[in-house]
């Protein structure tokens, strides 16, 4: 399992994008990770499912409304990861106006889960294999701080947790 002083695993993400802009084309733009963190301080979490009720009434909210307490702590980009594809992260951030805040990716084969090791089988639940649900700030590539939640639990990897550890 990652650990606070590891890097991020090599891994793509996907980005759904409805717009060209920034060197992507609409629709799915991978996301090679190593490149997408170098020299950046990232606020990165991860959930178990796009639209599930914990994840679309609070974690992705809390993010979305903390976008300019993060900026302002020397947070570069905020990062939601979740197993599901790059078409259904895109409607989700339409849904949750995370534009301009919080990159809405997609872990599609949950490659990056597995490889984290933070992975939650919900294969009993008609879910399959996802990601676990945790917070981490990531300086430079490498985890500075990480927040893993227990099962069924949102306590530790919140915005607010988070913003607090990237002020210190």
């Amino acid at each position: 399992m990652i650990k606070v002083g590891d890097s991020l695993p090599a891994a793509t993400l996907m980005e759904y994008s409805e717009v060209d802009g920034e060197g992507c084309s609409i629709g799915p733009n991978p996301v090679d990770v190593s490149k997408a963190v170098a020299g950046k301080t990232i606020a990165l979490f991860a959930l178990p499912g796009a639209y599930t009720p914990t994840c679309s009434a609070k974690h992705v909210p809390g993010f979305v409304e903390s976008a300019d307490a993060f900026k302002a702590a020397g947070v570069d980009e905020i990062w939601c990861v979740s197993v599901n594809d790059a078409f259904v992260m895109g409607a989700w951030a339409r849904d949750q106006k995370t534009g301009g805040k919080v990159r809405m990716l997609a872990d599609g084969s949950a490659d990056f889960a597995k490889a984290t090791g933070l992975t939650l089988d919900l294969t009993s639940r008609g879910m399959g294999l996802r990601s676990n649900r945790y917070s981490m700030l990531v300086k430079d590539g490498k985890v500075a701080t990480l927040n893993i939640e227990g099962p069924g639990k949102f306590e530790v990897s919140d915005a607010g947790t988070l913003l607090a550890q990237a002020k210190a």
